[in-house]
């Protein structure tokens, strides 16, 4: 018996042309490869044992990987790797080895052979064409051991999701466990469901009509949640065992990616959820129905690191017949996940929820934001409850009012001005037609002429805007950005630092800037900064963001988008281009020690005496801002204690001594 065999290299080769005798076995065999790749058999001879149409039996069996393939970006490949013909058998035959290439995903591949065989026919008699070769269709020829009634699946396998972080490396948003609560319209009949969805609405608080309607319009057996609580800690008047208790209800265990409460730090983390619609259109196709996404906050800005890459499997799926009687789908082949990355905030647990408890009976939008100096970590950004939501800690835009003295201090003491140096304090100061006083019982002891560290340490206005009037807003600018106040500082989320503008028209402009109104803004992220680089002898460049650590090499390590309601990628351009760069030398110990001096001043004998005896405290500056008509104020306090530096804000007070002043107080305290 002569066998000739023929060693072909793993690519597409396509069909050679027949001569007088006929295509070859190669070229049948490169024909097969081709249909086989492209989908399309309608060029190449089969025959089969089986009542399976092969088209029909092809285009099945391999939709899903062809889908995953199309997803990956790639193509599918099936390449002749053998061709071995027995010369000697009557009629001719060849075996063929196939070599499959399925491109599941943009690194990952399944790879296979099969093998199947080819039979030489002749033509018919009185036929001029050469003899042709059939190929012998079996199920096994599309993957390894198919059999007649198999199929081929592609699932997902999902990624763990990536935690958040706290300061000390703990998880603060992660699984937890959650009651989903809820009518089971299979516990009742049709007669009995409003009933029950009313009984239920009014025990979880909501509104009675409306989850009536939403249970009569589901399905017959579906379960229509109305709240989901945690297991721990749930925050409600009521208990899952009560709502167990009614009939109709049911309680489903559940998990969710949770921070410690449901207050905690929501305005900065946000949140995560199932993808909407909208989300899953724009993933292009990273993002499917049901994967958990984050939503808002730094959860959906750091969600592709977060989320991981997932994983997928391929299962030889049994026949509907055999899969009755017990057969398990077989794994031919798998590609792991990756689990999502951990993001490392600068959150500290217990100063953030202190913060809140402070701010939890204020009414207004307010927010205290502590920094430690020495590393620039934000422990803290809270914004209490009449933020409605928004993140006033940090990314809101307010008139610092009399805080902003201490930028005036640093531009004064770079301009030559001493604290000993004397200025002028009087009762009011008029300014092109306009008349400033000093804020409402100020001390007459410490008007006319004083040393700076008394006007600093009273926050004389009139004395401020005297000594401010000769000194260039570039330099007030340069001072501002040495603090590290600037528009976008780089906390790892979308944040306002401040706005200190240099084009100011006219003396009154100045006059207002020297007290930190007019056109000057601040976020108390910024002037939390602000107190932290006095504390720390240097520029404080805050972060929220410490690293992110592990997950898939290729996600995204940086923000891959702003949450809802922070600044435009075009204004944050904006704001890079137009951000004051400081001086050169930037802050000195020897201006920060100076500083720290002044506001020292302000807790010893000034507006924050109410300070000296909270333990720690070794600086302090407070801050009102008249806006609007002028009858309401902005209040502000910065304080630094330790190796903290606070600010606390409340958008509408009395003034920064009465109103921040008390609320720093329990926050240092701990109370």
């Amino acid at each position: 018996m002569t066998v000739t065999t023929l060693l072909l290299p793993v690519v597409l080769a396509a069909s050679a042309c027949t001569g007088p005798d006929g295509p070859t076995a190669q070229d049948a065999a490169d024909d097969l490869a081709a249909g086989l790749a492209s989908g399309d058999l309608g060029g190449v001879v089969l025959v089969t044992d089986t009542g399976a149409d092969p088209q029909t039996h092809l285009t099945e069996v391999t939709e899903p990987l062809r889908a995953a393939a199309e997803r990956a970006g790639r193509a599918p490949t099936v390449a002749v790797s053998q061709v071995t013909v027995d010369e000697d058998a009557e009629p001719r035959t060849a075996e063929v080895s196939l070599a499959w290439s399925w491109p599941l995903t943009a690194q990952d591949a399944w790879e296979y052979s099969t093998t199947t065989s080819l039979e030489q026919v002749e033509p018919p008699d009185g036929s001029d064409a050469g003899p042709s070769w059939e190929v012998r269709w079996e199920p096994e020829l599309v993957a390894p051991d198919l059999r007649a009634g198999e199929r081929l699946d592609v699932d997902t396998v999902a990624p763990d999701r990536g935690d958040v972080l706290d300061v000390h490396d703990e998880p603060l948003v992660t699984e937890r466990d959650v009651w989903r609560i809820g009518i089971d319209k299979t516990f009742g009949t049709a007669d009995t469901w409003d009933a029950q969805a009313r009984r239920l609405a009014m025990v979880v608080g909501l509104d009675l009509d409306d989850y009536a309607a939403r249970v009569e319009a589901a399905g017959d057996k579906a379960f229509v949640e109305a709240i989901t609580i945690r297991q721990k800690n749930p925050g409600v008047n009521f208990t899952a065992e009560d709502a167990r208790s009614l009939d109709g209800v049911n309680v489903v265990a559940d998990t969710l990616e949770l921070a410690p409460t449901s207050t905690f730090a929501r305005e900065v983390l946000g949140r995560s959820g199932p993808a909407t619609a909208e989300i899953i259109e724009a993933s292009d196709g990273a993002v499917a129905t049901g994967d958990v996404v984050g939503l808002s906050g730094l959860q959906a800005a750091y969600d592709e690191a977060l989320r991981g890459a997932p994983g997928l499997v391929v299962q030889r799926v049994p026949s509907e017949q055999d899969a009755d009687a017990g057969e398990e789908p077989t794994e031919l082949f798998r590609v792991e996940p990756v689990d999502g990355a951990d993001i490392a905030t600068s959150f500290d647990p217990e100063l953030q929820e202190r913060a809140e408890k402070v701010l939890a009976d204020v009414e207004p939008a307010s927010a205290i934001v502590a920094i430690r100096p020495s590393t620039g970590d934000v422990l803290a950004a809270a914004s209490g409850p009449g933020s409605e939501g928004w993140s006033t800690a940090t990314l809101g835009q307010y008139a610092p009012g009399s805080t902003f003295k201490v930028v005036d201090a640093l531009a004064l003491l770079r301009s030559g001005t001493t604290p000993q140096d004397t200025v002028q304090c009087p009762e009011t100061l008029t300014v092109d037609g306009r008349t400033y006083e000093n804020v409402p019982g100020y001390p007459s002891s410490a008007t006319g002429k004083v040393p700076l560290a008394t006007a600093f340490a009273h926050s004389c206005n009139t004395a401020f805007i005297g000594a401010m009037a000769d000194v260039d807003p570039q330099d007030v600018a340069s001072a501002a950005a040495d603090l590290g106040l600037v528009p976008g500082p780089d906390t790892g989320v979308a944040s306002f630092g401040g706005d200190v503008p240099t084009d100011l028209d006219g003396k009154t402009a100045r006059a207002e800037a020297a007290i930190g109104q007019g056109t000057v803004l601040a976020s108390p992220l910024g002037m939390a900064t602000v107190a932290a680089s006095v504390a720390a002898g240097e520029r404080v460049e805050p972060r929220l963001v410490r690293e992110v650590v592990g997950g898939a090499p290729d996600a995204a390590a940086a923000p891959s988008a702003s949450p809802s309601g922070s600044p435009s990628a075009s204004a944050e351009a904006e704001a890079e281009d137009t951000t004051p760069q400081g001086t050169p030398a930037g802050l000195t110990a020897k201006e920060a020690a100076t500083l720290l001096d002044l506001m020292s001043g302000v807790v010893s004998e000034g507006s924050a005496s109410a300070l000296a005896d909270v333990p720690g405290v070794v600086g302090a500056k407070t801050g009102t801002a008249q806006y609007g008509d002028g009858s309401r104020q902005h209040v502000w306090m910065l304080a630094v204690a330790d190796d903290l530096a606070v600010a606390v804000f409340v958008e509408d007070g009395e003034y920064g001594s009465t109103t921040a002043g008390p609320l720093m107080g329990r926050f240092l305290a701990g109370s």
